[in-house]
């Protein structure tokens, strides 16, 4: 009888007594479904395979609930939902990281108004936690009282969101082909962020990302360097630092910095009309460029002696162009930084018009009027051949259209030809 007693004592061990039974945790709720499967070694040659997939079995793993992990951005909103198939007349319930109970079904347990319930069925229980911050990370579990309790887990990670990036090291102004260093600084990262550098629309490489972690020991502080050398060209440019992080959901969040450079300056002499004629009045303008900006020049004309003119305006004025002005002229720019020369060399033309686009203009509009002309004449000769014809024609047959009876003189020409009358005819034209 000792024999036949024993299976059953070995069937309790494997169903209640075998690691992991007693305690159905989410790894136990993973060694159930490796039993369904058949992958475990049966207890003992006495105990077949098909012990371990039970139909028992297969109910308990319906009574195992499941949840998913969340990540949330701090301040956000995060929903914790637990479900199970076969609630076996229990309830759920919610806890935190600090095994604090949130919620049993649908009655509240702690006193957090960020805390709401969503939705509480049997086989299913959502709630939601507003203004998450960092100290809410971790672990929530969600369990059903069954026999055994069986739990799930559900991690929830909270992203802390970068400051917006502060830019320092900027001098008030550069010279140009000066070098400098920026450094860039953001805080409240979670996890550390990255930072990029850029000028206008041109990536700079700066160093790499530097990481230490903030005194809260949860977010953490990034910073990074760039050196460049600038020029002429980088004066009013942007320097831009952003910072990139999952939690910015690809928005932008950045700080720039404007330079200025200071460099020597430059100049052009632009001639007004820029056919210049004899008797017309002429200017040269000197347009300087620079940073900062001419404040002086000086106007000179090569083999004359000496200079034309010093002063802050930029033009040189001729009243009454002669023969006489033609030459080369050059001016010189000039601040605080430099100056530089340009050269214009001036040909005084005879005083007879030069043909512009405007009198083409009025010469083709000529040609046109003249050609309608003619047309209108040729019509007017054709109309008036065609008139004279039709008034010949007409009169002819005014003269056929007369009386039949030919009147006294008709009749003494008829007699005295003797012709009938009647036979032969003449035509009168007037």
């Amino acid at each position: 009888m000792g024999g036949p007693s024993a299976l059953p004592l070995l069937l309790l061990l494997a169903c209640c007594g075998a690691p992991g039974g007693a305690n159905l945790s989410q790894d136990g709720y993973r060694q159930e479904q490796d039993l369904e499967l058949g992958t475990l070694a049966p207890l003992g040659e006495a105990i077949s395979s098909t012990v371990w997939s039970s139909p028992d079995m297969l109910a308990s793993q319906d009574s195992q609930p499941w949840t998913s992990d969340e990540t949330v951005v701090a301040g956000g909103t995060v929903v914790l939902k637990c479900q199970v198939k076969d609630h076996e007349d229990s309830s759920l319930q919610w806890s935190n990281p600090a095994q604090q109970t949130l919620y049993f079904g649908e009655k509240r347990a702690l006193r957090d108004n960020r805390i709401q319930l969503v939705r509480s069925t049997p086989h299913e229980l959502s709630i939601s936690i507003s203004n998450v911050a960092l100290a809410d990370e971790g672990e929530y579990t969600c369990s059903i009282f069954t026999m055994p309790v069986r739990t799930a887990k559900s991690l929830v990670t909270v992203l802390g969101i970068p400051q917006k990036p502060i830019i320092t090291g900027y001098k008030s102004s550069l010279r140009e082909k000066e070098t400098t260093t920026l450094n860039c600084q953001s805080s409240g990262s979670k996890p550390a962020a990255q930072l990029t550098w850029r000028k206008g629309d041109q990536e700079l490489h700066g160093e790499p990302t530097r990481v230490q972690e903030d005194p809260n020991g949860k977010t953490f502080t990034v910073s990074s360097s760039v050196t460049f050398q600038v020029s002429r060209e980088d004066d009013g440019a942007d320097i831009v630092c952003s910072v990139n992080h999952e939690s910015l959901k690809g928005a932008d969040r950045s700080t720039s910095q404007r330079i200025e450079v200071l460099y020597t300056p430059t100049a052009k002499i632009r001639p007004d009309p820029p056919h210049p004629r004899e008797g017309q009045k002429l200017l040269l303008h000197c347009e300087g460029r620079g940073n900062p900006v001419p404040q002086q020049y000086l106007w000179e004309k090569e083999g004359s002696v000496p200079p034309l003119k010093m002063t802050q305006e930029s033009a040189l004025i001729f009243p009454f162009l002669n023969k006489s002005d033609s030459g080369t002229y050059g001016c010189t720019a000039t601040s605080n930084m430099g100056s530089y020369k340009a050269y214009y060399t001036l040909n005084v033309n005879d005083p007879s018009p030069v043909p512009s686009s405007s009198s083409t203009y009025h010469a083709i509009i000529g040609g046109i009027v003249a050609f309608i002309v003619f047309l209108l004449l040729i019509l007017l000769i054709f109309l008036g051949h065609y008139l004279i014809r039709h008034k010949g024609t007409y009169l002819t047959h005014e003269a056929k259209g007369s009386d039949d009876a030919p009147d006294a003189d008709t009749a003494i020409i008829n007699a005295e030809g003797g012709q009938s009358g009647g036979d032969d005819k003449k035509e009168y034209f007037i």
